[in-house]
């Protein structure tokens, strides 16, 4: 593993651990070279999955940009980190054992929405802002009225 500090490649392995949701392994590494400590992570990666956008165009799937679009909408929610990263993993588990290598972002985007939608109900609001590429607020408006219950049911109190 190189080190980011120096760009040594000989760097050892100082500590092994599972993550708290066993989905990866932490390794706390030293570079030999200029005496750095930094962590990475270790992923089991079924397959290589290639995300066809909505304009045909081909992309490698990156679970780090999908966990970053999450950590977007989820800011300032009162929802632990733990909870997100499982959120995500699950999302990516059910990609690679899809069978298929190329995925409709469409999909990808439903399947964000739904784990949102039992994390945080905001969050949900937030992503779909995005995704479903609200212009104003009757958009905003109209998708409250598609979800009834209690979101629905609170827009209406402030009324």
């Amino acid at each position: 593993m190189r080190c980011p500090y120096c760009g040594n490649e000989d760097t050892q392995v100082k500590d092994s651990r599972p993550t708290e949701d066993n989905t990866a392994i932490r390794r706390r590494r030293f570079c030999t070279a200029c005496g750095g400590r930094f962590t990475t992570f270790e992923r089991v990666q079924l397959r290589e999955l290639t995300i066809i956008k909505s304009n045909g165009r081909r992309v490698p799937f990156d679970r780090d940009k999908l966990m970053r679009s999450v950590q977007i909408a989820m800011r300032k929610r009162p929802v632990e980190q733990e909870r997100i990263e499982r959120m995500v993993s699950g999302i990516v588990r059910r990609l690679e054992s899809m069978g298929e290598s190329e995925i409709p972002s469409a999909m990808i985007g439903r399947l964000v929405m739904e784990g949102l939608m039992s994390l945080d109900e905001v969050a949900y609001v937030r992503f779909a802002s995005v995704y479903k590429n609200f212009r104003e607020a009757k958009d905003f408006e109209e998708f409250l009225g598609e979800l009834g219950g209690p979101i629905r049911d609170e827009v209406d109190d402030d009324r």
